[in-house]
């Protein structure tokens, strides 16, 4: 019955792969109709030693299942030999989220992004960080199985969706870019929509057009750039010092 239901739900749900994504899924208040795991006991000692305010969510979930029926799900096995799937949230109530104002903290915008692991990266930064959302533009699935894996379950404590330039959240977009003002010198408000170019080609220029603020990194020179994950991580922790 579990291979039953996994297999009717695969197409359109969302592959929590490994214990950690499960666990920040559940613990955020993901729907998971079916999990499984190679061996229950050993990820409910897991749960006991890493996550005991959702151990009893998960023994009721979790399912036994043979390591070759766990490893015909999924594309590749984790080391934790746990997988489950997770209704996807509703897109609607995302771009509720990502539009409401006032907004007390930033949505990051990954402008046309290509590496599905730095995409994971940095939703799970701006879940740390409890950015109201993660944008991306361009072609590349945020809710990819490749980016959930990354993002360790966290796309479901933040807004994660796709969207056109045109439509991106309101609020003073604040772009990064090495032309921009050192962002030392520069406050990020709450409501702030700060934008990430891609990992080669930087900014679009639509995105640009749009830009209320470029903002610059401090680097040295002759250091060609930071990673895309870094240069999140860098900004976000600015903003949250809350000054100049």
């Amino acid at each position: 019955m579990t291979v039953t239901t996994w297999n009717r739900l695969a197409g359109t749900a969302v592959l929590l792969d490994g214990f950690h994504a499960l666990k920040h899924a559940v613990r955020f208040g993901a729907e998971v109709p079916v999990a499984v795991a190679v061996d229950r006991e050993a990820a409910l000692a897991l749960a006991d030693e890493l996550a005991p305010d959702v151990r009893d969510t998960l023994a009721a979930l979790l399912t036994e299942v043979p390591e070759a029926t766990y490893t015909s799900l999924v594309p590749r096995p984790h080391p934790t030999a746990v997988a489950a799937l997770a209704v996807r949230p509703s897109r609607a109530a995302n771009l509720d989220k990502l539009a409401h104002l006032p907004r007390t903290t930033p949505v990051v915008v990954l402008d046309n992004p290509r590496n599905l692991g730095n995409a994971g990266a940095v939703i799970r930064l701006a879940a740390g960080f409890g950015a109201t959302g993660v944008v991306t533009t361009g072609t590349l699935d945020p809710w990819h199985p490749t980016v959930v894996r990354g993002g360790a379950g966290l796309h479901f404590a933040t807004a994660v969706e796709r969207l056109a330039v045109a439509e991106l959240p309101p609020g003073p977009l604040f772009a990064l870019d090495p032309e921009g003002d050192d962002i030392r010198g520069v406050k990020l408000p709450d409501d702030a929509v700060l934008a990430f170019g891609s990992e080669r080609s930087g900014l679009s220029a639509e995105l640009r057009a749009r830009a209320d603020h470029l903002v610059a990194l401090p680097m040295r020179p002759q250091v060609s750039s930071y990673n895309l994950a870094t240069s999140v991580a860098m900004t976000l922790y600015h903003w949250s010092l809350g000054g100049a």
